[in-house]
């Protein structure tokens, strides 16, 4: 069974719970009646973190679970396959 790295949990948490702060600071804003444009705002900005979140996840998915060292592959034959991840990532992010 494949898990995420201590570092990605760890830093993922941090997010999450960054996010869920947010989450909480749109439902007051929404309770104090603010300006749509303000809620708007806010909302853009969770989305975003919430993406940054799930692209940081999706890089260390490949990394710890995907690119498990083969028996007897090099680090070079590693990083190259990290490299070809990484790539292909990168070409999924600019396909929104």
């Amino acid at each position: 069974m494949h898990k995420p790295s201590l570092e990605t949990t760890t830093t993922l948490k941090a997010r999450l719970s960054r996010i869920e702060g947010q989450a909480r600071g749109i439902r007051k804003m929404l309770d104090d009646e603010r300006e749509c444009r303000e809620v708007l705002q806010q909302l853009s900005a969770l989305h975003a973190a919430v993406q940054s979140a799930n692209r940081l996840f999706m890089r260390a998915y490949a990394r710890d679970c995907l690119l498990e060292p083969d028996n007897g592959a090099g680090d070079e034959a590693t990083a190259e396959r990290e490299t070809l991840v990484n790539e292909l990532l990168d070409m999924m992010e600019k396909v929104k």
